[in-house]
């Protein structure tokens, strides 16, 4: 089934994503690689939320997926903007764009453009990206060394929670009725 395949090349994607290296980005000091490669794989992630976010707002069916999509390119955008000052602050490089992997993962879904279909494959898509994107700030949470990136991770964290609230099962929720603070 398309949706089954879609689910997996989404979950995959995002695992690679989340578990990208320093040589992917350019080479970080060794004290500091795992907080660096946190906030690379992070940015990476934003990315990949703003340009999911956006098509949304093109091509989803419903109205709750297009709220959603609006506040999650709003809410990543303001977060990466905080991740970037940081990287650029500590001479961290930072990827450009998505990655080929989370590109192909929206490719996937233009077949489905303004169905139903859409809905579903990208909300769960949402949820996914957004569970694994709160494990690696936990991670980072529980690990990191540097006080500033594990700064970021922290007010991060409250914001992928109310994601995952509006899109966790592959379910629309907008904010109301996920009953989660988006700011």
């Amino acid at each position: 089934m398309r949706f089954t395949h879609t689910c997996a090349t989404a979950a995959a994607a995002v695992v690679l994503t989340l578990t990208g290296t320093t040589t992917a980005f350019g080479a970080a000091s060794p004290a500091a690689s795992s907080d660096a490669t946190f906030l690379q794989t992070i940015h990476q992630a934003n990315l990949a939320e703003i340009a999911a976010g956006k098509d949304a707002k093109t091509h989803a069916n419903s109205a709750c997926v297009k709220r959603v999509a609006a506040i999650i390119v709003r809410d990543h955008t303001a977060l990466d903007a905080k991740g970037a000052a940081v990287a650029k602050a500590k001479d961290i490089a930072m990827a450009k764009e998505p990655s080929a992997a989370q590109n192909r993962q929206l490719d996937d879904l233009k077949p489905k453009d303004g169905t139903t279909a859409y809905d579903a494959a990208w909300l769960k898509m949402q949820s996914d990206g957004h569970q694994q994107a709160l494990a690696l700030i936990d991670k980072e949470l529980s690990s990191g060394k540097d006080s500033q990136i594990q700064a970021a991770a922290k007010a991060a964290r409250p914001v992928v929670a109310g994601h995952l609230k509006m899109v966790e099962g592959g379910v629309c929720r907008t904010p109301l009725e996920s009953a989660s603070p988006q700011r």
